[in-house]
């Protein structure tokens, strides 16, 4: 049983990746250290949800099989599970930065 994608999963799967020519000029024309404008980083963000929803979807669709008993392996339901639920994790994360950077922004005197 091959389970070396568990241990690559933040690597593969949660990469910010620009969504649009680093010399555009945007809307949020602002970049970053790393060259990215915040729509940039919104969108990845936004991919980073899609994929973890992606997983949950996984997830279930394997619980479906294990419950029927078409499963031939407990451990595919297992190690599923446990990439939704790290995604899931990673993503509350990202979202509870957010939120901190969000507030910290909303308490700045001006």
């Amino acid at each position: 049983m091959d389970v070396s994608s568990v241990g690559s999963l933040s690597d593969n799967i949660y990469k910010v990746t620009p969504s649009t020519p680093k010399n555009s000029n945007s809307v949020n024309g602002i970049l970053d250290d790393d060259g990215q404008t915040f729509g940039d980083v919104l969108s990845g963000i936004m991919n980073v949800v899609d994929q973890t929803n992606a997983l949950q979807v996984k997830a279930q669709n394997e619980e479906v099989k294990f419950a029927l008993g078409e499963a031939d392996n407990p451990h595919d339901l297992m190690i599923a599970q446990k990439k939704a639920l790290t995604a899931l994790q990673y993503t509350v994360a990202i979202r509870d930065r957010f939120l901190q950077g969000y507030q910290e922004i909303m308490n700045m005197q001006i």
